[in-house]
């Protein structure tokens, strides 16, 4: 999806380059402040002259300056410096795909390539036990503890919606597959996989559910058209276990087949989603990605289909499949193994196809009074312009029903300052009216007065080591960073006292990565951080 650069350049210093399957962990308690209870979307709208306008706290920075009807800022007294942006916007992200990838990058003995590594979706791969609202919108938990010296400390907003009903109501799934059936899926781990999700999938799906199989290698081929599940699922077996590899990767001939498809049969009332199964290492016809993105686009404003990608193989297109994902108001995951095929096709895509918002974005306000300096940790390439928060027409994430999403900022407070840290905002379209709604919660000083490596603190301890090992992974140093050996051991505490094979996995990963990077240069613990890293 399009991402907006923040409106005012000089804001923020650029942020580090942007380039699991949806690994679950056990539910592991989470506390903190909850949620604030929903306030209309009409009220919080509107800024000065009826105009939109950012949340910002009581007496904070970047406060909106009155404006005139014409729209232009009255007078007022230059100050002697630009206030710090106490404003922190990004659209919503579920997806998994690079913790996935490291994780098979690791175990074959390779470091990840750093670009590949964002670290919302290592934290993203482990689902806390938010509380869950009885409506179809969000609720809002914060909470948080402290991180190393001088003031850090580490703030968790986690958003989730309610959990499908399997056996209740939903709308029915109308869903394209996209399968890459290239020369380069022979490779053990790639085809075969894909074909064993499938079969899995035409198992789970209901009757008034419809799918559509599109392959492409040099070009793209329509298999079977969307047909409704009923009694074709001895069809759908036949046509999944005939897919053979061929020659040349042409993703564009496939994205823009299967989108066809999509658009020929599409439903209205019916989640309308094309799946592309691939290792997204295109070679022939359209291989940048911009040509594509554009068709996606397109369908997904007109007809809102979206797109979930899918990747296999231990050589895998992860930036360019994440782009693809975004642009069309997706997400993305990977696989490697039939164990973490049977989570996505049996275990997630069947309840996930009910959506519970559109265009989902976040604005989180921390209150200058007892803020020093703060920084979300990832999503470089989900970031919203503050003022663009409840503008509808710029795209957020799509969120189906019982997702997380957790950020994790670094906080560094004011010696002695005591009161509210931050206010989390989340902002969402009801998927069938398209009305705008909004929730949110707070955390103040008081929560962060233990340590976060303390006791009863395994879900937050679990979201830190996440980041904290995404982070070091591309070469940063955030404030408290313990190093990889004290991650993997305090890891395996959590796995050994959630009994979570899930949790033990990042252990073992984080183990890889320690033993593949080497000696390092042990953290200082001062929470500073190099020169140029992008604070408010």
């Amino acid at each position: 999806m399009a991402r907006q650069d923040k409106a005012a350049a000089g804001r923020r210093r650029a942020r580090f380059s942007a380039t699991v399957a949806a690994l679950l962990a056990a539910g592991l308690a989470v506390g903190g402040c909850g949620a604030g209870g929903e306030r209309s979307s009409a009220d919080r709208a509107k800024g000065e002259g009826g105009r939109t306008a950012p949340a910002v706290p009581d007496g904070g920075a970047g406060t909106v300056a009155p404006e005139d009807a014409d729209g232009a800022a009255r007078d007022r007294q230059p100050s002697a410096r630009p206030a710090p942006d106490y404003l922190s916007t990004f659209a919503l992200d579920v997806d998994t795909a690079s913790y996935g990838y490291a994780r098979r990058t690791l175990s074959e003995g390779r470091l990840p390539d750093p670009a590949t590594v964002r670290p919302e979706e290592f934290v993203n791969s482990f689902r806390p036990d938010y509380p869950r609202p009885e409506d179809n919108g969000f609720s809002v938990t914060l909470d948080g503890a402290r991180a190393g010296q001088d003031g850090w400390s580490l703030v968790r907003v986690g958003l989730a919606t309610r959990a499908a009903d399997r056996s209740g109501e939903r709308p029915p799934a109308a869903l394209t597959f996209v399968v890459d059936v290239s020369g380069s899926m022979a490779e053990p781990g790639r085809l075969d996989l894909v074909k064993e999700s499938l079969g899995l999938l035409a198992d789970e799906l209901r009757d008034d559910d419809s799918i559509g199989l599109v392959t492409f290698s040099d070009q793209a081929e329509t298999r079977l058209p969307l047909t409704r599940v009923g009694d074709a699922r001895g069809r759908i077996r036949e046509v999944v276990d005939s897919l053979a590899t061929s020659s040349s990767t042409n993703v564009d001939a496939g994205v823009r087949t299967g989108y066809d498809v999509a658009v020929e049969g599409h439903r209205e009332g019916a989640t309308n989603r094309v799946v592309l199964l691939s290792d997204a290492l295109a070679n022939t016809g359209a291989t940048g990605a911009g040509t594509i993105l554009e068709r996606i686009d397109a369908e997904r404003k007109r007809y809102g289909i979206t797109l979930f990608g899918v990747g296999v193989g231990s050589d895998y297109g992860d930036a360019f499949m994440e782009q693809l994902a975004d642009r069309g108001d997706g997400q993305t995951t990977y696989v490697s193994t039939s164990a973490q095929a049977r989570k996505v096709f049996v275990d997630q895509l069947p309840a996930h196809v009910e959506l519970r918002a559109r265009d989902a974005k976040a604005q989180v306000s921390f209150d200058r009074r007892t803020v020093e300096r703060f920084r979300l940790i990832g999503y470089e390439n989900r970031e919203v312009a503050d003022e663009d928060f409840r503008n509808d027409r710029v795209d957020g994430g799509e969120v189906g029903a019982g997702h997380t999403v957790t950020a994790l900022y670094a906080v560094r407070t004011r010696s002695g300052a005591t009161g509210p840290v931050a206010t989390a905002t989340v902002r969402w379209l009801d998927p069938a009216t398209r009305a705008p709604h909004e929730r949110s919660g707070s955390v103040g000083t008081a929560a962060l007065s233990g340590d976060v490596w303390g006791g009863g603190h395994d879900s937050l301890q679990l979201t830190a080591i996440s980041a904290y090992f995404a982070d070091a992974l591309r070469g940063g140093d955030l404030p408290g960073a313990p190093g990889l050996p004290v991650l993997a051991e305090r890891a395996e505490s959590i796995a050994g006292r959630s009994g979570s094979a899930v949790v033990r996995e990042l252990a073992e990963a984080v183990r890889q990565a320690d033993r593949l990077r080497g000696p390092v240069e042990a953290p200082t613990g001062e929470g500073e951080l190099k020169s140029g890293d992008p604070y408010s």
